[in-house]
This record gives structure tokens, C-alpha cells and sequence, in this order.
């Protein structure tokens, strides 16, 4: 027999990864030909990438209408791809803003569509998940309140836990880490993870590097910026005053929360993987004042930060906005440095939230989900 086609789709980094790692699950599992949109650790998992997620990434309300040719190609491609190959399933990670209309476009060519890293409906505009109960055949919940919002709504839900749980380890110690980057391992070091789109990184550099600055003033420490994927590592490195320590690295995003005192952290993933490293973190984000005022009246959530969601309570300093300023991330950052009781408070908070994740495997379940409902299929055909 061949192998069975699979549509499989990422819109932004971490999605990739994600899809990266259920990818390679899946191909343990079964005779699998994996096509979609992705980017670069989809490609090294074998998936035939026919859309790049660059084309589509993009973050808040305004700045998707300068995308939408863009949109529009990748989801045509997507479709057209699908028709050609008819897979059973596809698979769609978080995204749903792109992954939504893409849901009801493969519908009419038999597709059935599972949701990979469900999305937060429960804190942003909550009554969208009429349209997964409509449009998909399954839901692989990340977290163990989603369970109850999804499958309340009647859609078929599965808990399959986090899938970073188990998988988020730095490479090196903290010696080893400064030895490498000319660090002082005895003096402070901050970890910058300032987000992986252009739009997050022209709101939010401008004012991290200031607040670095006041960070300096007050207590001398050296700033470590792990880049994500697709980051330009030249706009990165520039603009710092020259009298800051300030190392750029990429790939070694873990490393790099292990190896700090604090972290200034982009709300998103990113703050899962510093909770799970144990790392004291502030939260930050802005977006455009236009998109933030057309979108507050969606919000359903009195946090916005992921690891506050997950507890249900104030764990992290979060600076959203308004509150995002150089003199507040300098503040917030300065007391996690200055006061063991304030890191110690947090890290305690830290500890529940990864009690709330759930076991290591989440991607193993999740294979297994889709593997019970390819075999589902071909019992009834």
C-alpha cells in the first residue's frame, strides 16, 4: 500500500516545532507522506513543506491587512495541494486565525480536521469554538482546563498534556554557558527572549534595550538575547549602548534561561519553556495601539501571560501595553535580581505550574490519538 497522505500545518515557530515533533511521532508509528506549511524543523522532520509559515506569521488585528495576499496564496496552495494528495486528515496546529477558514476550505474535499495545540477560545473571543465543534473531528487539548472549555462545547477532546514537558532541557551548565559567550559566571545575567516576529521584535527592542540600560545602571549585569528562528541577528546586535554586555545567541535558547538570574521574557511559548527551566521571569508585549483597541472587548481573561493563565493567578510580573515601559521592565527585573524572597515567591509559583502541565509524552498521545482515528477510518472503508 502507499503511504497514507497527511496534511500537517504550522503559522509560526513554535507551531513548527511542535508539528515538527508530532511529525516525527507519526512517522514512528505509520507509513505517513506529510505535507503542508512549516518551516525549517518541519523540513528537517521530513515533511514536505509547500508553503513556508513566514508568508503568513503575523501578529494582531491591523497588521494582517498588509498580509492578506500573502494569506490568500498560502491557503490556495494548501487547498489545491489537498485535492491532489486527498488525505484522511488534517492536522492544524494553534493559528486560528489562517487554520479556521483553512478548516472549512478542505472540508468539501473530505477532509476531516484535527486540532493540534488547540487555541485559547477560552480567553480570547470564547464563541469561536462553535466553529471547531462544526469543523473539526477532534481536539488535542494542551492544558487540563480545555478539556472541560472544549469538550463542553461538544467537541470531540482529548487531554494530551504539554508537549514541552519532557523535552525542554538546557545543553550546557551555567559555567559552561559563560565559558562559551566570555561570561562572568558570578555576575548577573539577564536572558532576553523578545519574541520571533518582525512586528514583536520593532515594538518590543526599542524598550528592552532601554530598560537594559537602567537595568545597568542600578546593577551591573550582562544581557543574553536568544534569537528565535528567522530572527535577523543584525537588528538584534544593534543599538545597544556600546558600555552593555550584551551577547546574541541562537539555538541555545534554553541554555541561556538556565544559565540567568532573570529573564525578560515575550508573552507566548516562550514563557512555558522559562517555567519549565525554572527560570524568574517578567513578562512583556505590546502591539500596535490600533490593534490593542479593537481588541479589548474580546478578552476574557484578567491575565495574558500563558503561565499566569495556567495557574490561575498572578505568578509573573506581566507588563502588557501601556505597563510596558522601560522603567517598569527595569523595576521588575531589578527586584527578581535584588531580592532572593521575591525569586523564591516566584519559583514556588513556577512549581504548580508545571504540576498543571501534565506527565511527559504529550506528543506520543497525540500520535496515538491520530493513529486511533486513521484506523477508525480505514475500518469503515
Amino acid at each position: 500500500m502507499p503511504p497514507i497522505p497527511l496534511l500537517i500545518s504550522a503559522g509560526e515557530a513554535s507551531g513548527d516545532m511542535y508539528a515538527a515533533r508530532l511529525a516525527t511521532a507519526l512517522k514512528k508509528r505509520l507509513d505517513v507522506d506529510l505535507f503542508g506549511m512549516g518551516g525549517p524543523q518541519m523540513r528537517a522532520a521530513g515533511v514536505d513543506v509547500i508553503t513556508d509559515y513566514s508568508e503568513v506569521s503575523v501578529v494582531g488585528i491591523t497588521e494582517i491587512l498588509s498580509h492578506l495576499p500573502s494569506l490568500v496564496r498560502a491557503m490556495r496552495r494548501l487547498v489545491s495541494e489537498a485535492a491532489k494528495r486527498k488525505p484522511p486528515f488534517a492536522i492544524l496546529t494553534d493559528f486560528p486565525g489562517f487554520h479556521l477558514r483553512l478548516a472549512r476550505k478542505l472540508r468539501p474535499h473530505g477532509v476531516r480536521n484535527i486540532y493540534y495545540i488547540c487555541p485559547q477560545f477560552w480567553a480570547w473571543r470564547p464563541w469561536r469554538v462553535r466553529i471547531v465543534r462544526r469543523r473539526f473531528a477532534q481536539a488535542l487539548c494542551i492544558f487540563p482546563f480545555e478539556e472541560a472549555f472544549f469538550g463542553g462545547a461538544g467537541v470531540p477532546t482529548k487531554f494530551i498534556g504539554h508537549p514541552l514537558v519532557g523535552a525542554v532541557r538546557p545543553t550546557q551548565t551555567r559555567e559552561e554557558f559563560c565559558r562559551q559567550h566570555n561570561l562572568d559566571p558570578l555576575e548577573p545575567i539577564v536572558a532576553i527572549l523578545p519574541g520571533s516576529r518582525h512586528a514583536e521584535l520593532a515594538q518590543h527592542m526599542p524598550i528592552i534595550r532601554e530598560a537594559c540600560q537602567h537595568i545597568h545602571e542600578q546593577r551591573p549585569a550582562q544581557f543574553v538575547v536568544a534569537a528565535a528562528v528567522h530572527s535577523n541577528i543584525n537588528d538584534l546586535q544593534s543599538g545597544w549602548n556600546p558600555a552593555l554586555k550584551i551577547r546574541v545567541v541562537e539555538n541555545e535558547t534554553y541554555s541561556a534561561l538556565a544559565a540567568a538570574d532573570a529573564a525578560i521574557v515575550s508573552s507566548g511559548t516562550a514563557t512555558v519553556e522559562a517555567a519549565l527551566l525554572d527560570a524568574p521571569m517578567v513578562v512583556v508585549y505590546r502591539v500596535t495601539p490600533l490593534t490593542a483597541l479593537l481588541a479589548k472587548p474580546l478578552v476574557r481573561t484578567s491575565y495574558f501571560s500563558m503561565v499566569n493563565l495556567i495557574a490561575e493567578r498572578r505568578v509573573v510580573p506581566e507588563l502588557i501595553q501601556k505597563d510596558f515601559t522601560p522603567a517598569k521592565v527595569a523595576d521588575a527585573t531589578l527586584r527578581l535580581l535584588n531580592d532572593p524572597r521575591a525569586r523564591e515567591e516566584l519559583r514556588l509559583g513556577l512549581a504548580e505550574v508545571r504540576k498543571r502541565l501534565g506527565p511527559p509524552g504529550a506528543v506520543d498521545r497525540a500520535a496515538d490519538a491520530i493513529a486511533a482515528l486513521l484506523s477508525a477510518v480505514a475500518g469503515n472503508t
